[in-house]
């Protein structure tokens, strides 16, 4: 049986995208053939996010090869062959751009033979080398759980290593692709901390699924034990048909209460409302987690 589609109460209506900034971002996206998450995953923020100047990348291309439910990246079991080039692009792009804080989102490249670790690597180290004062945050795939594949990423000393649970332990194959799960992403947060102690670890939920305040706090509590350091929470969209339902659209004071829940459990800082994505506000985030640790 099929679900009655709700209607988007106003809290989450977001502004047309416009503005220099924006446009700047845009004509250098295409000019370089790069690809933001912000418009592949058609992300709510994308007009706040452009035209304060600050963009998501995502690295290895716009084709995945995972099929999760919820992600409107585009999916294929045999994507383009990866641009040897990227690197340099994103580098030069980012040095143009002038920020300050960065972050770099991937796809899943289960058809290569090392998942694209040594490009995510090579990506960071040759934006790092040309932008010595930029702080970039990576969010990376799960690499299926492989630990030297985890460790060649962690070891290219990203400000922040970030990975997605997505959503709570009970809704992990509804939700995603089936070569994902919720201990495989915990163990890949638990290893990056081992390979580097000092590293900031990050993670997300979705919210609006049909998961239940006490699934929210257990999911919290793992992310502690694991390690994080910084977790957003975010309400759950339908990209377009073909996609996940949304079960409930979560009030904003609810998503007051789940930071508040978050604080306690331990998290440096927590981004939480309906509007928040795993990369909105990356820089406040971390900037907030040093200062609230007293860096």
């Amino acid at each position: 049986m099929s679900m009655i589609a709700q209607a988007k109460p106003n809290w989450l209506k977001a502004p047309i995208p416009q503005g220099e900034k924006y446009t700047w971002i845009l004509e250098q996206r295409k000019k370089q053939q790069l690809a933001t998450v912000c418009e592949e995953a058609r992300c709510p923020n994308l007009g706040e996010c452009w035209s304060s100047g600050t963009a998501t990348f995502m690295v290895m291309g716009d084709t995945c090869t995972r099929a999760c439910r919820f992600c409107n990246v585009k999916t294929n079991h045999h994507p383009p062959e990866l641009d040897q080039q990227e690197p340099e692009k994103l580098a030069a792009t980012l040095q143009s751009m002038g920020l300050s804080y960065v972050v770099l989102t991937t796809v899943d490249r289960d058809d290569l033979p090392d998942q694209g670790a040594e490009h995510i690597k090579l990506c960071i180290e040759t934006v790092q080398s040309q932008n010595p004062e930029l702080l970039i945050e990576i969010l990376m795939p799960d690499f299926r759980g492989e630990e030297s594949l985890i460790a060649t990423v962690a070891r290219a000393e990203p400000a922040v290593l970030a990975h997605n649970v997505e959503t709570v332990a009970r809704l992990q194959k509804r939700v995603r692709d089936r070569r994902a799960g919720y201990e495989q992403s915990l163990k890949v947060l638990r290893y990056a901390k081992t390979v580097n102690p000092f590293l900031y670890t990050k993670s997300s939920l979705m919210l609006g699924l049909g998961e239940t305040e006490g699934e929210v706090e257990q999911a919290m509590e793992h992310l502690v034990e694991a390690g994080v350091s910084f977790l957003t929470l975010g309400q759950y969209l339908k990209p377009r048909v073909g996609f996940l339902d949304v079960v409930e659209y979560i009030h904003p004071d609810q998503f007051l209460a789940y930071k508040e829940m978050a604080d306690r459990i331990g998290f440096l800082h927590t981004a939480s409302g309906p509007l928040v994505r795993s990369s909105y506000k990356a820089s406040e985030v971390f900037v907030q987690g040093l200062l609230k640790r007293g860096l």
